[in-house]
């Protein structure tokens, strides 16, 4: 049987983690299994790590989920136009070569790797890591565990990583083989070289 352990929440905080699932070696979910475990639970966003724990996360607040929109329509609105990738919302899951499964808040795939991945594994979690990823904190979130997972986007592919904290209004920008670049309060990011012509107009976002 599946073990749920919830981290104690410390009164010195008033992050909530998410709920934490261990079910190996009891079980040990195939990717099949998994896939059709997340789609019983529609109504929660889950990811699995590369140790193969499930993270269920708290649902987002009006105010995260306001501005992840805004994020997801400004990237849609410029792949629509440049036309050389595929851009996705937090509800798609990317199975990367460490084999952890991860949604990130927003993402972006060059169209020539996304069209080489067969139709029926597309359908399902993506085989690949985002050429870029981006994750928005919100009030449930640990930095350090938001830190970690964009180190980990970065070490499984990912060209571009972005961080937003809105509460300091902070950016963190993640690239391979580069220190972490951290920005307070800037207006707007510009995507280059990675997304060529795309600026995230953050005034709209903070």
């Amino acid at each position: 049987m599946a073990t749920a352990v919830r981290k104690r929440k410390s009164p010195a905080d008033d992050y909530v983690l998410p709920l934490v699932v261990r079910t190996r070696p009891a079980l040990d979910l195939s990717e099949d299994q998994f896939f059709a475990f997340c789609q019983l639970n529609g109504d929660l966003r889950i990811e699995r790590n590369a140790e193969g724990e499930l993270l269920i996360m708290p649902p987002a607040g009006g105010d995260t989920s306001d501005r992840n929109s805004e994020i997801n329509m400004q990237l849609r609105m410029w792949a629509k136009r440049d036309g050389s990738g595929v851009a996705f919302d937090s509800s798609g899951g990317f199975r990367l070569p460490n084999r952890a499964v991860r949604s990130p808040d927003a993402s972006w795939m060059l169209r020539s790797r996304y069209e080489q991945i067969p139709a029926e594994q597309r359908a399902r979690f993506v085989p690949a890591c985002p050429d870029f990823v981006l994750e928005l904190r919100s009030p449930s979130d640990r930095l350090g565990d938001l830190q970690a997972k964009m180190q980990e986007y970065i070490a499984n592919g990912a060209r571009l990583g972005w961080l937003l904290d809105p509460e300091p209004h902070r950016v963190s920008v993640y690239r391979p083989n580069e220190p972490v670049q951290r920005l307070d309060d800037p207006a707007t990011l510009a995507g280059e070289p990675v997304l060529r012509g795309f600026v995230l107009n953050l005034r709209e976002i903070w």
